[in-house]
């Protein structure tokens, strides 16, 4: 059934054992990574690579990014002359999933989340917190997959507008796992929890992750929230409006 609801069978979701998450437009709303996230990152660029330029881990990612910027120079125009501060700009401005970018977005609202300027402020719908204590009563692991940097993704569940979630949550993953429409992430990640992908419903907003995750044999839902017609209207994964449809 395409570009209709078809809602999860709730007998099989009785029989998930882990349950993994996107985030942005599945936990938390897409503005608040856009409007509040990703404005903060932008505006803090140039002073943290200032002020970090002698961390390790902030080498590491600048050593991360000039190979990335080396690799698209010699695939494609456009792509301006080495600067790590402007390349950041550049991939920002094209919401680039670049590991070396995402690493560095999620040092700078680490800090962010330490000064106390976004402590608190990270935005989940309101039925994330009843859902995660739901499942976490029935036994189901609860794991989160995104774009953003695993480091990321603990600072916004830890302060988030429901308050810490980070203990509901066993797992996190990132690119480095690797791209989020590719099957073999997938089957790298029921791997890590210790499942068979059968086991494992992912859910997300966008139909081509979801695609994959079912080519890698995880169960899928997709997220609509808040439209009146899905991101995706071709597609047949069954869709939930609220985590409250999810057993």
């Amino acid at each position: 059934m395409l570009g209709t609801d078809v809602h999860p069978d709730r007998d099989t979701l009785n029989h998930i054992r882990a349950i993994l998450l996107d985030i942005e437009g599945t936990t938390t709303p897409i503005e608040f990574v856009h409007q509040v996230l990703f404005p903060y990152a932008r505006a803090h660029v140039h002073d943290y690579l200032a002020e970090h330029a002698d961390d390790p881990e902030v080498r590491a990612d600048i050593a991360l990014l000039r190979a990335e910027h080396a690799a698209e120079s010699a695939q494609a125009a456009g792509v301006p002359p080495w600067n790590p501060e402007a390349y950041v700009y550049w991939l920002m401005d094209r919401d680039r999933k670049s590991t070396g970018l995402k690493s560095v977005q999620g040092r700078i609202w680490e800090a962010g989340y330490q000064s106390g300027e976004l402590k608190g402020k990270g935005e989940v719908y309101s039925d994330v917190r009843p859902a995660l204590e739901r499942w976490r009563a029935t036994g189901k692991q609860i794991a989160i997959f995104s774009s953003g940097s695993v480091q990321a993704q603990r600072n916004l569940f830890a302060n988030t507008t429901a308050g810490d979630l980070s203990p509901f949550l066993s797992g996190y993953f990132d690119t480095t796992t690797g791209p989020k429409r590719e099957a073999g992430s997938y089957r790298k990640i029921a791997g890590a929890l210790g499942r068979r992908p059968a086991d494992v419903l992912f859910v997300s907003d966008v139909a081509a992750e979801l695609d994959a995750a079912r080519a890698a044999g995880m169960r899928t839902a997709l997220c609509v929230r808040g439209h009146d017609e899905p991101h995706d209207s071709l597609t047949d994964h069954p869709r939930i409006r609220s985590f409250v449809e999810l057993a």
